[in-house]
């Protein structure tokens, strides 16, 4: 099995190589592939990823090349895991809504909306030219905005599914406080990508009873500094949200607090060129403890299950995935995906992309029948999804009222002076990545 990684200079991609590695027997690789035209990351990242898997015996063989059609040729499945601009258009996306009053972070608000007019374009044309190389290779899209890049995905027709760590991680978080597998505890995670909420955690599988109630009860305060939510207000909601609901439930405490420290970007820029002196060293034949604090975390298990899923191999442990099943037999795996809503949720269109837990095999991703979804969090979910409707039209056809558009639509900006002010400073950082500016 050959599979491509875009973006394979990431600091993140030990991860990756470190769970192909371990479950070698779910998804079976012959050959990985990292293309990033990056070689002064490619090298070191492609070195260290060649060590973990000599240390496991891993018989895979790991290529690098700067070539995206020669990367993706005969790949089974394409996995995008790039950032277009780099950390240098992070610090931006961070930093100049902060101007405005608004919460500065890459994936939500207007830095959101700028990272998916930088990326949604590029995507598009590395999916057409998988598209034209290898029509039935998988596409695996973990490039965030996720939801929004799935979408634009999706609508080209594109065999696409969405990936996002955060399920996962609250997956192995509650089964620790529960003191059980994993794979014994299933989400009820609803939403959009990096909207969603923990409407109920089932032991056993996606019927099972729910312990929400007496995780939130016995495990209350260590839930909510995992979701950096106050545990009152959790207790309130009686479900989990996802902790980027902290920038809607608490926007203007967070952009107050995000004025006093230094951005998430500059952090992971300095983390990152430690990590890359790390993975330079020879000697070095593992991820190092220091990738844990990059974020990403389980996202090599979530892959490996997707993609095992997807390509009919091996047995799956992804987010509420049922062990020990085959990938494309008769039962399904159930994993957390990004997906075309389809009806799913009944008060969005069907060509909304929700973050929910579906049934994977080789043809692709079904979402599970949804519980009722209560006003609250129905409220919101329709609101950003009106917003990254408008946004998907922007990234594609370009122009500044739709930029404006679109900010005036997000929950985060909403009032016309900060979208005007919004709209200019976007389109003045990121002038080089926007062909229409």
């Amino acid at each position: 099995m050959r599979l491509a990684v875009v973006g394979g200079g990431s600091t993140y991609t030990p991860e990756l190589i470190d769970g192909f590695a371990r479950l070698r027997d779910t998804l079976p690789v012959s050959e990985l592939v990292l293309i990033d035209p990056a070689t002064d990351r490619l090298e070191p990242v492609g070195g260290l990823a060649r060590r973990i898997f000599a240390k496991q015996d891993h018989g895979g063989e790991i290529i690098t090349t700067t070539d995206l059609d020669a990367g993706i040729a005969g790949a089974d499945a394409v996995l995008l895991q790039l950032r277009v601009g780099g950390q240098a258009a992070r610090q931006q996306d961070e930093t100049w809504p902060l101007e405005c009053g608004c919460v500065g972070q890459e994936t939500t608000g207007a830095g959101g909306l700028a990272k998916a007019l930088r990326t949604v374009p590029v995507v598009l044309n590395i999916a057409e030219r998988v598209r034209r190389t290898n029509p039935d290779a998988w596409i695996i899209d973990f490039t965030n905005p996720v939801g929004i890049v799935t979408r634009a995905l999706l609508k080209e027709g594109h065999k696409a599914v969405g990936l996002c760590n955060a399920a996962i991680h609250m997956q192995r978080t509650f089964a620790s406080l529960l003191e059980v597998r994993p794979e014994e505890v299933h989400l009820d995670h609803y939403g959009l990508n990096h909207l969603t909420w923990e409407l109920a955690v089932r032991l056993g599988g996606p019927d099972g009873p729910d312990v929400l109630p007496r995780l939130l009860e016995e495990h209350g305060d260590s839930i909510a500094k995992t979701v950096r939510l106050p545990r009152p207000l959790l207790d309130r909601l009686g479900v989990v949200p996802s902790s980027y609901l902290r920038y809607y439930y608490g926007h203007d405490e967070v952009v107050e607090e995000m004025g006093t420290r230094p951005s998430r970007a500059a952090e992971v820029a300095a983390m990152e060129r430690e990590l890359l002196e790390m993975y330079s060293d020879p000697a070095l034949a593992e991820k190092p403890a220091l990738l844990g604090k990059r974020g990403g975390a389980f996202y090599s298990e979530a892959a490996v299950a997707l993609a095992a899923s997807l390509l009919g191999t091996g047995t799956q442990a992804g987010a509420g995935t049922d062990s020990g099943r085959p990938g494309q037999g008769a039962s399904p795996s159930v994993q957390v995906v990004n997906t075309f809503n389809d009806g799913t949720l009944p008060f969005l269109p069907d060509d909304a992309v929700i973050e929910v837990p579906a049934a994977v095999t080789g043809a692709g991703a079904v979402p599970l029948p949804a519980p009722a979804i209560g006003p609250l969090q129905a409220g919101l979910i329709s609101h950003v999804t009106a917003y990254e409707d408008l946004a998907l039209d922007a990234a594609l056809r370009g122009g500044r009222d739709r930029v404006w558009t679109a900010l005036m639509a997000h929950p985060l900006v909403g009032q016309h002076r900060d979208a005007e002010a919004l709209t200019d400073r976007l389109i003045a950082h990121n002038r080089e990545h926007l062909a229409w500016a």
